[in-house]
């Protein structure tokens, strides 16, 4: 008698693990189906975000200035700039000061056009 109510215990079991693993699999199936779903989202998402370094090419165009005359301004090179606007790398947080304030924003509205 102790054996068969251990082999229904143990068959319980394994209906419960079953169960529970084929909830997973449903809930990453619908996962993936919603995220399938979002192609359009995720490309346009993609298409209206902007770098930082689009953001300052943008506004150093909208000043009219060259990369050569932002550069001496702020006192770095013009390869420095030319990083910044590329996205190879970012201006330091006095740079960006600097930078914010040739181009007459502040600094806040200069990331908040960043995503």
């Amino acid at each position: 008698m102790a054996l068969g109510v251990q082999f229904i215990i143990s068959v319980v079991l394994y209906i419960i693990i079953l169960a529970i693993f084929l909830g997973l699999l449903i809930l990453i199936f619908r996962c993936l189906l919603k995220y399938l779903k979002s192609t359009d989202v995720r490309h346009e998402k993609a298409i209206i975000r902007k770098s930082l370094g689009e953001v300052l090419k943008e506004n150093r165009i909208r000043c009219k200035m060259t990369q050569e005359f932002v550069s001496e301004s702020i006192g770095v090179s013009r390869q420095a700039v030319s990083k910044w606007e590329n996205g190879a790398s970012d201006p330091s947080t006095s740079n960006l000061l600097a930078l914010a304030k040739l181009y007459g924003i502040s600094a806040e509205d200069l990331l908040k056009e960043v995503e």
